[in-house]
């Protein structure tokens, strides 16, 4: 089982938002016995907590489920557990890096560093644009996919 773990701050709008979009693709590709999906927050703040009103918005929108998604943070644990750790700004890579004591390990990446535009997923919680994100990372979603299918 390839385990994927999807990254942001607070665990209530990128990190979910890929999640589950990640989680639908993975379905609709009839791999769902074969990778796991899950998300978490570098921060506490808003552990047990579903995920904001404007992800869940957007994401039913494009009728992908929020069902199940909860705010949790993410722990030293995780880096042992997941193969892929999918960070959405280098501020979460940099969290990562210090909670893991693992810095520039390859299991650890950027989300937007697999495809062409190579930057930050904005946060929407400050941006308020989540289209902007929702676009980001279904396109992040969709190739770190399709890298997960060759390497398996």
């Amino acid at each position: 089982m390839v385990k994927v773990l999807f990254v942001c701050l607070g665990n209530i709008c990128r990190s979910p938002m890929a999640e589950a979009i990640m989680r639908d693709l993975v379905e609709k590709e009839g791999l769902s016995e074969k990778i796991s999906v899950d998300s978490a927050g570098t921060g506490s703040w808003h552990i047990g907590e579903p995920p904001h009103k404007g992800t869940v918005k957007k994401l039913a929108e494009y009728n992908v489920s929020t069902e199940g998604l909860v705010a949790r943070q993410f722990s030293k644990k995780d880096f042992e557990e997941y193969d892929y750790i999918v960070g959405m700004d280098e501020s979460n890579i940099r969290n990562i890096s210090r909670i893991t004591g693992q810095p520039d390990d390859p299991k650890v990446v950027r989300l937007l560093d697999l495809t062409d535009a190579k930057k930050d997923v904005p946060d929407p919680y400050y941006t308020g644009d989540f289209q902007e994100t929702y676009d980001l990372v279904s396109e992040g979603c969709r190739v770190l996919l399709e890298k997960i299918k060759k390497e398996m």
